[in-house]
């Protein structure tokens, strides 16, 4: 697998086990990013002396919205700023391999990547804009929009396998996996080739032998 291709471009097509492969991918990079700044900690007598792993399977990216929230930006200034680097580094690696994978699992659909604003731009607005909602009945129907566009992307993205061979975006992913596992058919017996005729002399009597070499 061209794994450049795989975690960076935006063309192609990707199934639905690639990006789950994906999702754990970040996890693992985020829980190892988390156990860096730790230890950068502990060498320099800012921590604590207890490490914590912690595995967040959102891609991390509850920090991306709060990019363009001003209360964010009033905790700035108490945030390390080895933790703000590291987050940071961390936002923008992690940001652009759920695009990526993101987009490219859309094109398996047979969609357009712009299709990833609604389902995870709009979303992610509205969850991190909420608390400043106003409390009445008439956010309702905004609230359910949202929750129902958060579900179909999920199911669509994550679930619903991708259109049946090529589309408009390329190929099927999932061709070159059932052609390596196509079994070839069995080599037929040829009787001709291993039995022979041996006509009838006084030694040894004739009729059908087996072909020593067969």
């Amino acid at each position: 697998m061209d794994w450049t291709w795989y975690l960076f471009r935006f063309d192609g097509r990707i199934n639905r086990a690639l990006l789950w492969q994906a999702l754990l991918i970040v996890a693992v990079l985020a829980a190892l990013l988390g156990t860096v700044g730790q230890l950068i900690h502990l060498v320099s007598a800012e921590g604590s002396p207890k490490l914590s792993i912690k595995l967040d399977f959102d891609f991390g990216l509850d920090d991306l919205f709060k990019l363009v929230d001003p209360r964010a930006y009033h905790s700035l200034a108490s945030v390390d700023r080895t933790d703000l680097i590291l987050k940071s580094s961390g936002l923008a690696l992690f940001s652009w391999i759920f695009l990526a994978t993101g987009i490219k699992r859309l094109h398996d659909r047979d969609r357009s990547g712009w299709w990833i604003v609604p389902f995870f731009f709009v979303t992610g607005l509205f969850s991190q804009f909420s608390d400043l909602l106003p409390d009445s009945n008439w956010m309702l129907p905004f609230s359910l929009t949202a929750s129902s566009l958060w579900l179909w992307g999920f199911v669509e993205m994550f679930c619903i396998p991708g259109s049946i061979g090529d589309n408009r975006f390329g190929p099927d992913p999932l061709a070159d996996i059932e052609d390596g596992c196509a079994v070839p058919p069995a080599k037929s017996w040829d009787q001709s080739r291993e039995i022979e005729f041996v006509p009838p002399r006084a030694s040894p009597p004739g009729g059908m032998h087996v072909k020593r070499d067969a």
